[in-house]
Protein backbone atom coordinates (compact mmCIF):
# COMPACT_ATOMS: atom_id res chain seq x y z
CA UNK A 1 0.00 0.00 0.00
CA UNK A 2 1.73 3.27 -0.95
CA UNK A 3 2.08 6.14 1.49
CA UNK A 4 -0.95 8.52 -0.99
CA UNK A 5 -3.40 5.25 -0.35
CA UNK A 6 -2.39 5.35 3.77
CA UNK A 7 -3.10 8.89 3.51
CA UNK A 8 -6.59 9.36 1.95
CA UNK A 9 -7.69 6.11 3.49
CA UNK A 10 -6.92 7.90 7.35
CA UNK A 11 -8.29 10.80 6.06
CA UNK A 12 -11.65 9.17 4.79
CA UNK A 13 -11.88 7.42 8.11
CA UNK A 14 -11.39 10.05 10.14
CA UNK A 15 -13.81 12.52 8.46
CA UNK A 16 -16.38 8.91 8.30
CA UNK A 17 -15.30 8.63 11.95
CA UNK A 18 -16.59 11.68 13.23
CA UNK A 19 -19.21 12.51 11.52
CA UNK A 20 -21.00 9.05 13.04
CA UNK A 21 -20.06 9.38 16.06
CA UNK A 22 -21.21 13.32 16.14
CA UNK A 23 -24.79 11.69 14.28
CA UNK A 24 -24.76 9.22 16.67
CA UNK A 25 -24.42 11.06 20.37
CA UNK A 26 -26.79 14.06 18.71
CA UNK A 27 -29.09 10.99 17.67
CA UNK A 28 -29.04 9.62 21.05
CA UNK A 29 -29.41 12.69 22.49
CA UNK A 30 -32.86 13.33 20.59
CA UNK A 31 -31.30 16.65 19.60
CA UNK A 32 -34.78 18.19 18.44
CA UNK A 33 -33.37 18.51 14.90
CA UNK A 34 -32.98 15.12 14.43
CA UNK A 35 -36.44 14.31 16.04
CA UNK A 36 -37.85 16.99 13.45
CA UNK A 37 -35.98 15.39 10.46
CA UNK A 38 -36.88 11.61 11.14
CA UNK A 39 -40.82 12.26 11.91
CA UNK A 40 -40.79 14.58 9.11
CA UNK A 41 -39.31 11.84 6.70
CA UNK A 42 -42.00 9.24 8.33
CA UNK A 43 -40.01 7.18 10.75
CA UNK A 44 -40.56 7.03 14.45
CA UNK A 45 -38.36 9.09 17.18
CA UNK A 46 -37.06 5.44 18.79
CA UNK A 47 -35.49 4.48 15.26
CA UNK A 48 -32.83 7.60 16.56
CA UNK A 49 -32.26 5.42 19.54
CA UNK A 50 -31.00 2.06 17.12
CA UNK A 51 -29.82 4.27 14.06
CA UNK A 52 -27.01 6.15 16.78
CA UNK A 53 -26.19 3.04 18.92
CA UNK A 54 -24.97 1.13 15.77
CA UNK A 55 -23.31 4.10 13.88
CA UNK A 56 -21.56 4.20 17.24
CA UNK A 57 -20.63 0.68 17.32
CA UNK A 58 -19.76 0.87 13.39
CA UNK A 59 -16.87 3.29 14.11
CA UNK A 60 -15.44 0.77 17.10
CA UNK A 61 -15.41 -1.72 14.57
CA UNK A 62 -13.83 -0.03 11.66
CA UNK A 63 -11.11 1.76 13.81
CA UNK A 64 -9.89 -1.05 16.35
CA UNK A 65 -7.22 -3.91 14.56
CA UNK A 66 -8.94 -7.09 13.71
CA UNK A 67 -12.19 -7.54 14.03
CA UNK A 68 -12.61 -7.90 10.26
CA UNK A 69 -16.08 -9.19 9.74
CA UNK A 70 -17.34 -6.17 12.00
CA UNK A 71 -15.40 -4.30 10.07
CA UNK A 72 -17.34 -5.29 6.63
CA UNK A 73 -21.21 -5.27 8.27
CA UNK A 74 -20.30 -1.83 9.64
CA UNK A 75 -18.99 -0.68 5.78
CA UNK A 76 -22.19 -2.10 4.79
CA UNK A 77 -24.13 -0.60 7.38
CA UNK A 78 -23.37 2.88 7.29
CA UNK A 79 -23.79 2.66 3.49
CA UNK A 80 -27.45 0.80 3.88
CA UNK A 81 -28.14 4.01 6.56
CA UNK A 82 -26.95 6.85 4.42
CA UNK A 83 -28.16 5.48 1.37
CA UNK A 84 -31.63 5.50 3.23
CA UNK A 85 -31.20 8.80 4.50
CA UNK A 86 -30.70 10.29 1.38
CA UNK A 87 -33.52 8.33 -0.71
CA UNK A 88 -35.96 9.28 2.18
CA UNK A 89 -35.05 13.20 2.08
CA UNK A 90 -35.37 12.50 -1.83
CA UNK A 91 -38.68 10.92 -1.28
CA UNK A 92 -39.66 13.30 0.79
CA UNK A 93 -39.17 16.04 -1.57
CA UNK A 94 -36.47 17.77 0.59
CA UNK A 95 -33.63 20.20 -1.69
CA UNK A 96 -30.25 18.75 -2.11
CA UNK A 97 -28.98 20.81 1.10
CA UNK A 98 -30.97 18.31 3.29
CA UNK A 99 -29.70 15.30 1.02
CA UNK A 100 -26.12 16.52 1.24
CA UNK A 101 -25.22 14.80 4.20
CA UNK A 102 -25.94 11.94 3.97
CA UNK A 103 -24.06 12.03 0.13
CA UNK A 104 -20.83 12.93 1.55
CA UNK A 105 -20.93 10.30 4.15
CA UNK A 106 -21.65 8.10 1.29
CA UNK A 107 -18.73 9.24 -0.32
CA UNK A 108 -16.48 8.93 2.85
CA UNK A 109 -17.91 5.28 3.19
CA UNK A 110 -17.21 3.93 -0.08
CA UNK A 111 -13.32 5.90 -0.13
CA UNK A 112 -12.74 4.34 3.22
CA UNK A 113 -13.30 0.75 2.62
CA UNK A 114 -11.99 0.72 -1.47
CA UNK A 115 -8.43 2.51 0.44
CA UNK A 116 -8.58 0.01 3.47
CA UNK A 117 -5.41 -1.61 4.23
CA UNK A 118 -4.86 -5.34 3.47
CA UNK A 119 -4.82 -6.13 7.51
CA UNK A 120 -8.18 -4.51 7.41
CA UNK A 121 -9.20 -6.81 4.10
CA UNK A 122 -11.35 -10.43 5.15
CA UNK A 123 -10.02 -11.76 1.94
CA UNK A 124 -6.23 -11.10 2.48
CA UNK A 125 -6.48 -12.55 5.67
CA UNK A 126 -8.08 -15.85 4.12
CA UNK A 127 -5.52 -16.00 1.05
CA UNK A 128 -2.70 -16.07 3.58
CA UNK A 129 -4.15 -19.07 5.52
CA UNK A 130 -4.89 -21.03 2.50
CA UNK A 131 -1.46 -20.19 0.75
Amino acid sequence: MTSRHTIVYWLSTGFLAFGMVAQGVAQLSHTKGYVDIITHLGYPAYFLNIIGVWKIVGVVAILIPGLLLAKEWAYAGFFFVMSGAAFSHLAAGDSGKAVAPAVVLLVLIVTSWYFRPLDRKIHSRLSKETA
